[in-house]
């Protein structure tokens, strides 16, 4: 009997220290090493207004309707960027119901940017990211917007595309993936230099 209590006090002892460095000291140092080495990665990456008022966060795409707005990954996370619930289309490369949702949003991506219907459409623009939350999408996609978005705004299509390019973040490192546009910075752009009426 002595021994079983011995074991237990020793087990019971053990329980509660490893609680408090696991569940206590550990995620502090974590959270205060995060916090002191990459407070704006910790904080969610936002990005303010002028004021202070988020808009959102660089590492996650947002629904923009307006054709005044340049429009981000089709989503399907969700009910559509849902950021609870992450998530792509699951659909393989054979899949028809994969195939026919590309072509109808190939024909509705070239409709609402007035394309002529043998534009080639970036793949970005028709399918969803992994996650449903990718908030890049290509240079190509956001050229092939501009025009729609100069339109609706009544600027000159000169300056929504030098405002492209002014948003147009290079390869990872110089040298991983291809250049990509954040679409909630671009949009805070284009709205600073033109507000949406």
């Amino acid at each position: 009997m002595k021994t079983f209590l011995a074991e237990f006090k020793t087990s019971l002892l053990l329980t509660l220290v490893f609680a408090v460095l696991l569940c206590g000291a550990y995620p502090l140092a974590v959270w205060a090493g995060a916090q002191t080495l990459f407070p704006d990665q910790a904080n969610g990456s936002l990005v303010t207004d002028k004021d202070g008022t988020v808009r959102g966060s660089r590492l996650l795409a947002q629904n923009f309707s307006s054709d005044k707005y340049f429009q981000p990954r089709p989503s399907a996370a969700g009910t559509g960027y849902d950021a609870t619930n992450s998530s792509g289309t699951n659909l393989g490369p054979t899949s028809q119901k994969l195939a026919d949702s590309i072509k109808a949003a190939v024909v509705a991506y070239r409709t609402a940017n007035g394309l002529a219907a043998d534009t080639a459409v970036p793949a970005d623009a028709v399918t969803s990211s992994g996650s449903g939350l990718d908030p890049h999408i290509s240079v190509a996609n956001a050229q092939l917007q501009a025009a729609r978005v100069a339109k609706a705004r009544g600027l000159p299509p000169t300056q929504v595309q030098l405002l492209v390019q002014q948003n147009t973040q290079g390869r990872d490192w110089g040298v991983f993936g291809e250049p990509v546009v954040n679409v909630l910075q671009l949009n805070l752009a284009l709205d600073h230099f033109a507000p949406a009426k």
